[in-house]
């Protein structure tokens, strides 16, 4: 039986019945259900604001693990990276110094990425900068790792030509002066015999009577040969590959042609005074890469140090030279 709730009358002193109709009823329990709602949403709230539900424990340890992750290979990277530019090292100022390579330059071996973004899609998730930098350290180190993989192929190759290479180097002096005593003017400033003034001599001079041998300095591939009124008069070129050549003027005679292969030590011809020639000498130089060089750093397969240091002051002597 249902309650009967009554409201009191200050108008008839009395108690009134109170009749509530269908409408009145669902507005309450509207009330009721809305009130709860709204309760039930401030304690969700809350509870996850100042307590975690075993799955948010379970993603946020998650989401640690992967953070010390990155940080863990940012630092193996950085230790990587150390000893790629230890390698890199190497190569530059040993290996490629042993077989007279030009070393890699640092704007390819650091050469950026260009281009779009790469990293775009990236910039979305949670610890994007630390994510970012770390992709980047890898894409840097992969790809420096891929260029000095790439130069230790080339640096095989040059080790296998090894002995070719000091085949052709142009290592002993061009005619015979185990006394030095045919030892003439070397190179560097020099007063020019028929014009008198001070003049660069590119290379080394030698006198020898007229017919003296000359000998290819190293194996290669006779390039040149040439006669003139002026100049070297009459004079060889050999090309040694690597870079190397080798000119030989004011000869008398001479005893290859062009395109004939030689082996150090070979007779190319003889001791002459044609040219712009003062006495009979050689003049001789050594050109590497296009450029010529002291050939006095090329004698190291017939001088001791002794004999070398005696060379060196023969040759340094200021007078004139003989062309």
């Amino acid at each position: 039986m249902a309650k009967v709730k009554y409201k009191f009358n200050p108008e008839t002193l009395s108690y009134d019945k109170v009749e509530r109709n269908l409408k009145t009823n669902i507005n309450r329990i509207l009330l009721f259900f809305s009130a709860s709602l709204v309760l039930a949403v401030i304690l969700v709230v809350v509870f996850l604001q100042f307590y975690e539900t075993p799955q948010m424990r379970s993603l946020k340890r998650e989401n640690q693990r992967l953070l010390t992750q990155y940080e863990l290979m940012g630092k193996n990277l950085g230790n990587v990276q150390k000893v790629l530019d230890d390698l890199q090292q190497r190569d530059d100022n040993l290996y490629r110094v042993v077989f007279e390579a030009d070393p890699i330059p640092t704007s390819v071996r650091k050469a950026g990425f260009g281009g779009v973004n790469k990293y775009a899609h990236l910039e979305s998730m949670d610890n994007a900068d630390l994510v970012i930098n770390t992709a980047r350290k890898l894409d840097v180190v992969s790809k420096e790792a891929y260029i000095q993989s790439k130069s230790y192929d080339e640096v095989l190759k040059l080790a296998k030509n090894k002995e070719k290479m000091l085949a052709s180097i142009p290592a002993i002096m061009p005619i015979s002066n185990r006394d030095l005593k045919r030892t003439a003017s070397g190179w560097g400033f020099r007063i020019d015999p028929v014009y008198k003034i001070r003049k660069f001599h590119y290379g080394m001079d030698f006198s020898a009577p007229i017919g003296t041998e000359i000998y290819a300095t190293g194996d290669g591939v006779v390039n040149e040969v040439r006669t003139a009124r002026g100049g070297f008069g009459r004079w060889i070129v050999i090309d040694h590959g690597f870079g190397y050549e080798t000119l030989y003027g004011h000869m008398s005679k001479f005893n290859v042609k062009v395109g004939q292969h030689v082996k150090r030590g070979s007779v190319i011809g003889f001791v002459g005074n044609a040219g712009k020639s003062t006495g009979p000498h050689l003049h001789y130089e050594v050109h590497k890469k296009g450029r010529a060089v002291n050939p006095q750093y090329f004698y190291f397969k017939d001088l001791t140090p002794q004999e070398y240091d005696k060379m060196i002051a023969i040759s340094s002597n200021m007078g004139q030279s003989y062309d």
